[in-house]
């Protein structure tokens, strides 16, 4: 073996400590870059590969009643591939055992041959019969989260008529891989249920002989949306249609969509940063090696070896170093996408998951393990190339001293000697002092852009759940009824308040730009359902103006004055221009809001109500529940208390393990600078501080000069990080944003305060342990070693 192949794995051996600090931080950037990656992965490639096989439409459309007869000029709209009409309604379900209200989505089933389009794949049991009125088959989570088994029955009151229906088969649907409830935030499997009941059991049911009201069409590769929607809204417009739509507003894709582009954010955003800190401590440590190595690079270049070999040696240590940190990162990434990767799949539930981290992701991974580490070391090993023999063989020149005011204010101060010799050290090398503190500074940021997301937490809840929706529940009525139907609510058992809101489907323009939204409406001095300002005042909307959130004012490109378009998707399609009054942040949704009775004047109609807010009393919670069973209008009520558990529920598990893996990142960076630095200190000090001990200083004082040196650093990073860490957090909060919800940048004292102290804690257990070796120096072999 080469002579200078066996200093390299001495060196390594030698440095094994140092290099494993460093090979886990890049260690942490590849496993992270292979997880997001695999898992945005394995969500798009599953996605793709199911919307496949079982035909998920491209476009849909719902109406109030529609003839059969429609669908042949539906099937001639340029660029359609194929039509599936079918028959769509809400049902409140009694499930034995179950004291509270549960919610199904009734679906058709065709009566003489499958389903062209969404298809459903069969997990359990058997599809109905075709002429059965009572057997039907539910989706699998529905069943799992009840209990049901093929041969369980349950009732559904389906337009005031109570039927007896029996479970004959479990099913998953692409329409359905995030299926959530009317008004949900989260979704609840054992409160909402999807049920295919036989078509000719669905049109007596609600109506629908000879109709439809709801239909999905399949385009041709490579035709546009835009025109085919358009056609398709002209056609339902006479028959009550609601806007068509295309797969970016279908509720269960755009959920699984915002998901994969979180995770694409993720792999933008925070591989980088790993890599960018293993490169510094590359740099940092081999710089500091060749300044101790000076003799040996002289000895080698007195025997003949080339400027490119002494250069290499050094590049091939970095590359030994990154090699074990892209090993373990390819390890702990595999592992970590394979088992989110399952739990992928049960969230979203999809019947399979296609798992295949692609190689050239473990290719560009690798790539820049090795490309950051070498070019952490390159400036250095370019450094010891050029030391000629003569000049490598003698000592470095000390820094040249010259007394300045921060000597004399040290004077005044009448500092002991130790700490005078910790502050000229840092003030002596500004540049090595800077780079130890911002390496620390990142590991502070790594724990900022994790637990941020608490308190962002806390803030969404406490806006959408205490301030802005101070409800108990919401009824939700099948379709808008006169505002009088609040005097039936009130009536309900346990019922102590009631409110009005009315949801209109609208397209908002603000030139070739536009915006599907629902607009709300509600009466002035609403107290259970309200809009607030920037100071989180409630705020009534005047009449022939509109307010929208944030985030749907920047969609549009408008701002507070301007004027948009709405058309109203129901009534008669009409469009009006309307001021944009105020604008308001909301972390849910997109909202625009409207005066109601000014809304009600422009259908020309009566007040009518889309759903009821209302106040309980929970010692009559069940009655209301038995009554909401055999209410024929109501069809769903959602409680807020539940909603808030569940999004908390979820949200929280995910906060833990987040939170768990950033601080342990957090704790390899600061273990990986501080050990290093400290190590190397000691090294290139060893002699200064053996030469204290012979004066006289006792062990505390030399290792005060060590340890409070790294801690003075430590504290110095401390603003910089709270600075880096504030940029990365908003940066992932715009990463997160989706039309679906928002993440707010909240920052409080608390998030600093525990960033800095775990950082702190784990920057003095590594120095410390790098100050137990004071205690075993030699002194007289320190002593006898060079300059």
């Amino acid at each position: 073996m080469h002579a200078l192949d066996i200093k390299l794995l001495r060196d390594f051996k030698r440095l094994w400590i140092q290099a494993t600090a460093i090979a886990l931080v890049l260690a942490c950037g590849v496993a992270i870059l292979l997880t997001s990656v695999g898992m945005y992965s394995a969500l798009s490639e599953t996605r793709t590969a199911y919307y496949e096989r079982n035909r998920f439409a491209d476009v849909f459309a719902h109406a109030t009643r529609a003839p059969l007869s429609l669908l042949s000029e539906i099937a001639r709209i340029d660029g359609v591939m194929s039509v599936e009409a079918r028959i769509s309604g809400d049902a409140i379900l009694d499930i034995p055992g179950r004291t509270k209200t549960a919610v199904g989505k009734i679906l058709s089933y065709p009566e003489t041959s499958d389903p062209v389009l969404n298809v459903p794949l069969l997990m359990t049991g058997r599809f109905p019969n075709p002429l059965s009125t009572s057997e039907i088959v539910v989706n699998e989570p529905f069943a799992l989260a009840n209990g049901f088994v093929p041969g369980d029955s349950f009732s559904a009151n389906l337009r005031g008529q109570k039927r007896d229906l029996t479970i004959v088969g479990t099913v998953l649907s692409p329409e359905f891989v995030y299926t959530i409830g009317p008004g949900a935030l989260m979704p609840d499997n054992a409160a909402f249920g999807i049920i295919w009941m036989p078509e000719r059991a669905a049109a007596a049911a609600f109506d629908m002989t000879g109709a439809f009201n709801d239909v999905s069409l399949a385009l041709r590769v490579g035709m546009t949306t835009a025109q085919v929607i358009d056609a398709l809204d002209t056609l339902l417009e006479p028959f009550g249609g609601l806007g068509a739509y295309d797969r970016t507003t279908q509720q269960s894709d755009a959920f699984l969509d915002a998901e994969i582009s979180q995770l694409r954010g993720m792999a933008a955003i925070l591989p980088p940063i790993f890599f960018a800190i293993s490169g510094f401590l590359v740099s940092m440590v081999m710089s500091r090696i060749i300044a101790l190595e000076r003799s040996e690079i002289g000895l080698l270049k007195a025997f003949g070896y080339s400027n490119t070999e002494i250069c290499l040696h050094y590049l091939m240590l970095a590359a030994l170093i990154a090699v074990v940190g892209v090993l373990v990162g390819w390890l702990a990434g595999t592992v970590l996408a394979r088992t989110t990767a399952a739990q992928y799949a049960e969230f979203f539930d999809f019947p399979f998951v296609i798992f295949r981290v692609p190689y050239w992701v473990y290719a560009a991974s690798g790539l820049a393990g090795l490309l950051t580490t070498s070019l952490g070391a390159t400036q250095a090993a370019i450094k010891a190339a050029k030391l000629a023999p003569a000049i490598a063989m003698q000592p470095p020149a000390p820094p040249r001293f010259k007394r300045s005011f921060i000597d004399d204010a040290m004077t005044r101060m009448r500092l002991a000697q130790s700490t005078v010799m910790i502050l000229r050290s840092l003030l002596r090398w500004p540049l090595r002092s800077f780079l130890t503190s911002l390496g620390l500074a990142l590991a502070v940021a790594s724990v900022i852009a994790a637990t941020f997301i608490n308190d962002a937490l806390d803030e969404i809840v406490d806006l959408a759940f205490y301030q802005t929706n101070r409800q108990d529940a919401m009824l939700l009525f099948a379709e808008d009824v006169p505002e009088s139907a609040l005097e039936d609510v009130r009536n309900l058992p346990g019922v102590l308040q009631a409110e009005s809101l009315q949801f209109q489907a609208a397209i908002l323009r603000n030139g070739h730009l536009s915006k599907r939204v629902a607009v709300e409406s509600r009466r002035p001095g609403n107290d259970l359902s309200r809009v607030l300002d920037a100071d989180r005042n409630p705020l009534d909307v005047p009449p022939g103006g509109i307010v929208l959130s944030e985030r749907l004012a920047g969609h549009l490109d408008v701002q507070r004055g301007d004027r948009i378009d709405v058309e109203f998707l129901s009534g008669k399609r009409e469009t009006f221009s309307v001021n944009v009054i105020n604008l308001v942040e909301l972390h849910f949704g997109l909202g625009a809001y409207m005066d109601f009775e000014y809304v009600n004047a422009l259908f020309r109609h009566m007040p009518r109500v889309s759903t009821v807010n209302i106040t309980l009393d929970d010692q009559q919670t069940e009655a209301l529940h038995a009554a909401i069973k055999d209410t024929p209008r109501i069809s769903g009520i959602v409680e807020m208390n539940e909603n808030r558990r569940s999004f908390q529920e979820t949200i929280e598990q995910n906060i833990v393990v987040m939170n768990t893996i950033y601080i342990v990142v957090a704790v390899l960076i600061t273990i990986g600078v501080t050990y290093n630095a400290a190590r190397i200190q000691l090294s290139e000090r060893a002699r200064e501080l053996a030469s204290l001990r012979i004066l006289g200083f006792g062990r505390g004082e030399v290792s005060y000069i060590l340890v409070g040196e790294m801690m003075l650093i430590a504290l110095i990073a401390q603003p910089l990080g709270w600075l880096i860490g504030s940029g990365i957090a908003h940066l992932m909060t715009n990463a997160f944003t989706s039309d679906l919800y928002a993440i707010p940048l909240v920052l409080k004292p608390a998030t600093f305060t525990l960033a800095s102290l775990v950082v702190l804690l784990a920057a003095f257990a590594s120095v410390m342990m790098v100050r137990r070796r004071l205690d075993r120096l030699d002194l007289v072999s320190v002593m006898k070693t060079r300059e």
